[in-house]
């Protein structure tokens, strides 16, 4: 009886911690990297799209911006914590650009490296989530 009792409780825990990971309730880390970096990628349709990062706290020591997917990859080193680049873009991709996320290598101060990821999008369209992870 003991044992049965003991295995239902044990369940109950798991079944409590399973609940709470997948609510979100271990995104403090997420939350943080939200409210310090903010990435953006807008293609106009002029031919270019504008990839703009800021760090509010600005303790970013450098960033590797890379644009994924493209024939020749195209990447670029900053030091600073804010900028804005503008990367020649003549056709819209076939596929969508989804097949075009950019990603960000971040050296940070404070949170050591942290990698940002984020489409690119046109004006009137919903600016798309970003994920941030911890490499």
């Amino acid at each position: 009886m003991a044992r049965k009792f003991l295995s239902i409780i044990s369940l109950g825990i798991i079944t409590i911690f399973a609940l709470v990971f997948l609510a979100g309730g271990g995104t403090d880390d997420k939350d943080l990297l939200r409210q310090t970096f903010q990435i953006e990628a807008v293609y106009y349709d002029s031919g270019y799209v504008e990839i703009s990062y800021f760090d509010k706290s600005g303790k970013t020591n450098s960033v590797v911006m890379e644009i994924l997917g493209m024939e020749e990859s195209f990447q670029k080193s900053f030091s600073t914590s804010e900028f804005i680049e503008i990367v020649p873009f003549p056709n819209l991709p076939k596929y969508g650009w989804p097949i075009h996320p950019v990603v960000l290598e971040i050296d940070h101060k404070e949170f050591g490296r942290i990698q940002l990821k984020t489409e690119i999008h046109s004006l009137d369209e919903p600016v798309p989530r970003v994920i941030y992870s911890r490499p």
